[in-house]
């Protein structure tokens, strides 16, 4: 059943909770015209004035065209002759008011309260907000918003005969600015404050209804509200809890469990700290914390404000100031005693919460207060905001984080789940009405609370902005956030009126030491180890800590803590780096550093203890790669090439292999006198990168004869180098058409480092059935290239060789064997993390499973493929995951699940250029499914495709499957011999049967089941197989 919201913007979901899209502004006023009346009839006449308004249609088939609509949407409706009908659905106004009727029905406060309460909490907004300037909707949106009023007026007066009134007060005061003749909701928000012990300000909301009355309506104040007036008036204030926290003005968003955990941290511990940067929301926290234990205990809660106190000498009398507020506390000024002793001697025998808000620029003074108000109060506790903690005995600590932040691909749905979009939302509609969170909106606000760190303050500025820009453009701008975000409130504090000022306040607050470090930590991306910061400011390592406990950097719980800032201190950081003039320094210092760190991995990335140092460097990813492009800005050549050339191992066991691409591309095109010997290992990287995925490497041989060029005499220095000089033989070999020389590898067979001796046997093994069409000496080769590189402990090239080797196995007909070798082979390279080099793995053991018969791991090797995918990016990687599903539904005889998934395979690879052996199985693949769908002609043209192209390649295991492709046109055609002579031939070409492939199976069995035996002698296959295709 669909569930349709109008208590707000139109809010549609399926019964699974999932959002669906009403496009177009008339259907979704035809869907609210007909939510309002579910279950009834609505005549055509009506609808039309609904949608149309005073400019009906001048055809009769428009309304009818919107209903088509809005079905196509999914929704369901009747038609009938006098109109239409939503038969099915759970519409929030019919359940409001059904509510509403139950608890006015009832006697029991409790229930009442319960019923009211969630009645109100199915509102998102105002009534019916998409279609609020429509004509027709005017009278339902008047009655519902009435009927809202009185249930939040009913709700209040249940709330103050049960005793519970006092947490009302921020409610009742946004409905009473919103409504401000309202009488019966201003005499429930006073009492409600006289039960949160603020009778002062309840007579100032009198003061301002009454006014308002006069002016608007020029009448007085109603009977109720004037005894109301009067009794307030009339009361003692001594006894009861009493207080002089303001009612807020803004909604609380978000931090409803902190609320909760702090208020145990109060009953437990008698000072508690929240401390967090500047903007965290530390103050709000406190107050709706003080509101929470007002309307939870029997103790008083006053609120002290130190921002504006610049002397610690004041503090006292700030807290004395506060006492005396709205003459609630009267301390005698000619009673004996200084300022701290009449202070205290007014709380000396009170339970009370004493909030000490913004201690962090009087922190002795402040700590030195509360250790003797504590000591002399023992009743008493005191809750207070730092930057810093008071470090006085006994104190807990609460840290205010920021709020929670969405994914970088969040739909509205996942955004919405987050406090930081939620509070963006709300104090952007109280500024731009009609503000929602939608398709069209929600990647820049999730960019934006993303790029604001989730900080309450900077959200709610850059909201603010929205009086004049749209949320695009805000979003586009938040590069120059400190110039941008300035429209704060004019009440607020001034150093809460812009983001700046913010982080002002706690700069001004450091040493100069303390300053330098933190301007040079700037140019830090994703944190920074001690010994790491010490590199880019001598003798500042020390401060770290300080720096932490000033809430300016989060120390992580890791053996080395890494040292990290908000994004809005790092832009403030780098500003202040470029004032002092040390961006270039520094940069250089950091660059230095890093560059360091990545050379000393370089070996050891191809070595047992890879795992370790991958670690390491995936915690540096990010300043790497600030590292490499501050080199690129800054023109600095030599350094960009060299750290190219130090990260590219890493970015190819971690899946950066087009970013890494690029970046070497880059670095190499700086200008600048570079190493050759450095250029040479870039452009071999290059090659390496190029040729690890389906990306079209006809290119390659070209960087390979760079590197070599000017590698010169250099060649052996670097193991990649090594490998580049076979490898650009047998590039060329393959370019001209001339077959690759297996002695070409020799020297690297015999080389000293085992696993450059294990790479050389992983390609000559392929070469050996390629080349030679020795599946036994293939074997040989790859089971000691295994070997080599389990002795290494190298994973990444463990994984490859045991691919290969599972797939030798597995075409002489070892299925089980070959499953388990492509499972190690996964295994393998899961421990690196870069599952993008593996998933493959798992759709080929699918495969050979399904052969086995065991349909049951088939599905759960997909499964599989299916939950890793969801962490890779890699294109090629999911191309070939997909090719694989395409294939195994093709031989489960679900051809539309197949052809699926090759289009899918296509798509993920629409903005490259295809590698032309991919080309050829894809091909391949979609012929099978033309074939079967009794489409000979396109099947004939995809299988001219897929030959013609791995002719081209020369990779003859590749050449046999188009070839078994190709037998199986020639059964359709009937030419049976014909097929048993090219079955033989693709045999030949592999050098062995394929006992893994049901292709091959499927022809072998039609060309038994026929009795035919293929004559003597061996055609040429490729003659005989374009022969067949020209039928």
């Amino acid at each position: 059943m669909v569930r349709i919201g109008l208590l707000g913007p139109l809010e549609v979901q399926t019964d699974s909770g999932a959002e669906m899209t009403v496009p177009g502004a008339r259907v979704r006023t035809l869907l609210s015209a007909l939510a309002l009346e579910p279950g009834r009839i609505v005549t055509s006449g009506r609808l039309v004035d609904a949608v149309w308004g005073a400019h009906p249609p001048t055809t009769v088939n428009a309304l009818h065209a919107l209903v088509s609509r809005l079905r196509r949407a999914g929704a369901t409706l009747d038609s009938t002759p006098a109109g239409y009908r939503l038969p099915e659905a759970t519409v929030d106004v019919a359940r409001f008011e059904e509510l509403v009727t139950t608890a006015r029905a009832t006697s029991d406060d409790r229930v009442k309260l319960r019923l009211l309460r969630e009645a109100l909490d199915l509102w998102r907004g105002p009534a019916l907000g998409d279609v609020a300037d429509g004509e027709f909707f005017q009278a339902p949106i008047a009655r519902l918003t009435e009927l809202r009023l009185t249930a939040a007026e009913e709700h209040a007066e249940a709330a103050l005969r049960l005793g519970l009134g006092a947490g009302l007060t921020t409610e009742l005061s946004g409905l009473l600015a919103e409504h401000p003749l309202r009488e019966r909701l201003a005499a429930a928000l006073m009492r409600a404050l006289r039960a949160a012990g603020q009778p002062g300000e309840a007579l100032r909301v009198f003061a301002r209804v009454r006014m308002a009355l006069a002016e608007e309506l020029g009448v007085d104040p109603s009977a109720e509200l004037s005894e109301v007036h009067t009794s307030l008036l009339q009361e003692d204030p001594a006894p009861g809890p009493r207080t002089n926290l303001r009612a807020g003005l803004t909604s609380f968003v978000g931090r409803d469990a902190d609320v909760a955990e702090v208020v145990k941290l109060v009953g437990e511990y008698r000072l508690t700290t929240l401390i967090g940067p500047g903007g965290a929301g530390k103050t709000r926290l406190s107050t709706e914390t003080g509101r929470r234990l007002l309307n939870e205990t029997s103790g008083d809660v006053w609120f002290v404000e130190l921002a504006s106190v610049t002397s610690g000498a004041d503090v006292a009398q700030a807290l004395l100031s506060a006492l005396e507020t709205r003459g609630q506390v009267h301390v005698s000024r000619h009673a004996g005693g200084t300022v701290r002793e009449r202070a205290i001697a007014a709380l000396r025998d009170r339970e009370a919460v004493l909030v000490l808000d913004n201690c962090e620029h009087l922190l002795d003074p402040a700590a030195e207060l509360a250790e003797q108000l504590l000591g002399e109060c023992p009743r008493l506790r005191i809750l207070a905001t730092s930057r810093e903690a008071l470090a006085v005995t006994g104190e807990a600590l609460w840290p205010v984080e920021p709020l929670t932040l969405p994914n970088e691909r969040a739909g509205v749905p996942e955004a919405m789940a987050c406090a930081s979009v939620r509070l963006f939302a709300d104090r952007a509609a109280a500024v731009r009405p009609g503000f929602a969170i939608n398709e069209s909106t929600v990647d820049d606000v999730v960019r934006i609370c993303r790029a604001l760190d989730g900080m309450p303050l900077a959200v709610e500025l850059a909201a603010a902005r929205l009086r004049a820009l749209t949320v695009a453009q805000l979003a586009a701008r938040l590069d120059d956030r400190f110039r941008l975000l300035t429209a704060g409130s004019r009440t607020a504090l001034a150093r809460h009126r812009t983001l700046r000022a913010v982080v002002d306040w706690s700069w001004d607050l450091l040493t100069p030491g303390e300053r330098r470090l933190l301007r040079r930590l700037a140019v830090f991306s994703g944190g920074a180890t001690a010994e790491a910061a010490e590199a880019v400011c001598p003798g500042g390592a020390d401060l770290l800590v300080s720096l932490v406990d000033k809430s300016l950097l989060t120390s992580s719980a890791d053996a080395e803590p890494r040292y990290r800032m908000l994004e809005t201190i790092k832009a403030y950081g780098l500003a202040r780096l470029a004032e002092a003039g040390e961006r270039e320094s520094v940069r250089q210092a950091h660059a230095e550093w890093f560059a360091q760190l990545a050379e000393r991995a370089d070996e050891h990335l191809r070595r047992a203890e890879q795992l370790g140092w991958l670690a390491r460097l995936n915690a540096e990813h990010g300043n790497l790669m600030a590292a490499v492009r501050g080199a690129l800005t800054a023109g600095d050549a030599p350094m960009a090439v060299r750290l190219v050339v130090r990260c590219s191992w890493f970015w190819l066991l971690t899946g950066h292999k087009t970013e890494g691409m690029e970046l070497i591309a880059a670095a190499l095109a700086v200008p600048g006198e570079v190493d050759p010997g450095e250029q040479a290992t870039a452009c071999a990287m290059y090659a390496l990168l190029m040729t690890a995925g389906l990306a079209d490497d006809s290119t390659a041989d070209e960087w390979v004869s760079r590197a070599l060029e000017l590698a010169g005499d250099r060649a052996g220095r670097h193991p990649i180098l090594r490998f580049m000089v076979p490898l650009h033989q047998l590039l060329r070999s393959g370019r001209d058409g001339c077959p690759p020389q297996l002695s070409a590898l020799d020297d690297l067979i015999a080389d000293p480092d085992p696993w450059l001796r294990a790479h050389a046997l992983l390609n000559r093994s392929r070469l050996q059935v390629n080349v030679n069409r020795d599946v036994a000496a293939a074997e040989a080769d790859i089971r000691e290239s295994v070997r080599l590189f389990r002795h290494s402990g190298e994973r990444w090239g463990t994984s490859l060789a045991l691919s290969e080797y599972a797939e030798l196995v597995a075409r002489r007909g070892a299925l089980a064997e070959g499953a388990a070798l492509y499972q190690e082979s996964v295994d393998a390279v899961r421990e690196l993390g870069a599952m993008e080099d593996a998933i493959w793995a798992y759709g080929r053991k699918a495969q050979l499973l399904m052969r086995l018969g065991d349909d049951a791991g088939a599905a759960a090797a997909i499964a599989a493929a299916d939950r890793e995918s969801a962490t890779v990016t890699f294109p090629d990687a999911l191309a070939s995951v997909a090719h694989a599903k395409g294939d195994l539904a093709r031989w489960q005889g679900d051809p539309v699940a197949a052809r699926l998934s090759l289009k899918q395979a296509a798509a993920l690879l629409e903005h490259t250029t295809i590698h032309p052996v991919f080309r050829v199985m894809l091909a391949h693949s979609h012929a099978y499914l033309d074939a079967t769908a009794g489409d000979l002609a396109t099947a004939r043209v995809r299988r001219c495709e897929a030959l013609e192209l791995a002719v081209q390649v020369g990779d003859v295991v590749y050449l046999a499957h188009t070839v078994v492709g190709i037998a199986d046109h020639a059964l359709r055609l009937g030419r049976v011999n014909d097929a048993a002579l090219l079955l033989r031939a693709a045999e030949q070409l592999r050098g062995g049967p394929d006992h893994a492939s049901p292709d091959v199976a499927a022809v072998a069995a039609a060309v038994r089941a026929a009795g035919v035996h293929p004559p003597a002698g061996d055609p040429d296959p490729i003659a005989l197989a374009r022969d067949v295709l020209s039928e």
